[in-house]
């Protein structure tokens, strides 16, 4: 079904500004004009006073609504495709916490075996850890980095491929090559590298951080560890903007030496969007509190941020405009996953997945999302 939208602001990023555009749409974006358009259409609506942005792509989450990647039933997918859609993400990629190998292989089926759109890929963000950083990673469930045993995970995944390693474990660089060769994306974290070898491991490939500074060694003055080498990199940096992990100056910081390179994740878990209590992740107890979340010796344990909010802090910690801050949680993330000739803006060709925002005075609410087409999520009515 074909659906023109009308008379929405659309952001630009080139310009960093909003111009009034008409859309043609169905399961893909057919047409954007400064003039009307006069194509055959089913479906008509009038953006008048809202902002037309690309769905938001969460490329770092664990889980939400209840529910873990990891053993999530169909029911929990569900209920997590739901959580997502209502707060404006249309792509995610599912993230595995540590886990053993087989159950990986398991999860990974079940997610793919519902078929839903929203699940763009799977980050593996387990096992091939550094020890000494393993954050809610139980120790148990660490493995070697072993570039045989990536290559038959990664050869399950139907989508994108996302890998997190601590690559100084990795010193003939055998698995970095195996990941590269099999279309992964690769991104440090979890690790005690040190500048030289992280600055080794983005030059031959590695192409971003994990949440950058969290679980990786703080920066010295004469030391400046794998944050430096990150932030001097073409690498694209991961921060979790809930005030928590990292102190809102450190965040404007990493913004002004990464600019359009910084991404936005949640890293959430399972007990985002629900009561206090007690929950898991990578085969550890989690104690959900107040909105933190934290293992029995106190480490944080991902985060209960969601996406949306993610933009607005991010626009309060950086004072960077409302278009740019949204593009850290929509078209930085795709180019980071390498998706963002499918997903991350509007564009012609691209995949119509909208959201209708309204926006002023630095907050915003998310009126309407779309995804491929098709009406999916309704936070408020106009």
């Amino acid at each position: 079904m074909k659906t023109l939208l009308k008379n929405g602001w659309v952001y630009d990023i080139r310009t960093d500004r909003f111009d009034k555009l008409n859309i043609l749409f169905d399961k893909r974006i057919l047409k954007i004009s400064a003039s009307d358009i006069s194509d055959p259409h089913e479906n008509e609506i009038d953006a008048e006073g809202l902002f037309v942005m690309p769905g938001l792509v969460d490329v770092h989450t664990h889980g939400c609504a209840g529910s873990d990647f990891i053993g999530a039933s169909a029911g929990g997918l569900e209920r997590m495709s739901r959580f997502y859609l209502n707060h404006g993400v249309t792509s995610v990629m599912a993230t595995l916490a540590s886990a053993e190998v087989d159950t990986w292989i398991s999860s990974i089926n079940a997610i793919q075996s519902t078929k839903a759109p929203i699940w763009k890929g799977i980050h593996l963000e387990g096992r091939y850890l550094n020890p000494a950083k393993r954050g809610a990673h139980a120790e148990e469930l660490l493995g070697p980095l072993d570039p045989e045993e990536l290559q038959g995970i990664l050869r399950s995944v139907h989508g994108a491929r996302h890998v997190t390693a601590a690559l100084e474990l990795d010193p003939d660089q055998q698995f970095l090559k195996a990941a590269l060769a099999e279309g992964a994306t690769v991104s440090l974290g979890h690790t005690m590298a040190d500048y030289q070898t992280a600055e080794q491991a983005f030059r031959n490939g590695a192409s971003a951080a994990t949440h950058l500074f969290n679980a990786m060694p703080s920066i010295h003055h004469r030391a400046g560890g794998a944050v430096v080498a990150a932030l001097l990199s073409d690498a694209y940096c991961e921060l979790i903007a809930d005030g928590l992990h990292i102190a809102p100056e450190v965040i404007r910081m990493v913004y002004r030496l990464k600019g359009d390179k910084t991404v936005l994740i949640t890293d959430s878990m399972e007990g985002t969007g629900c009561a206090d209590g007690i929950y898991q992740i990578a085969g550890e107890k989690v104690l959900l509190s107040h909105g933190e979340a934290r293992t029995e010796n106190g480490a944080l344990a991902g985060s209960t941020l969601t996406l949306d909010r993610a933009v607005s802090n991010f626009m309060a910690m950086t004072g960077c405009s409302f278009g740019k801050a949204w593009m850290a949680a929509s078209y930085a993330p795709a180019r980071e996953i390498g998706l963002e000739q499918e997903i991350g803006s509007i564009k012609e060709g691209l995949l119509a997945d909208i959201d209708l925002v309204s926006e002023s005075t630095r907050t915003f609410e998310i009126i309407k999302t779309y995804q491929e087409g098709i009406e999916s999520g309704l936070m408020n009515a106009r």
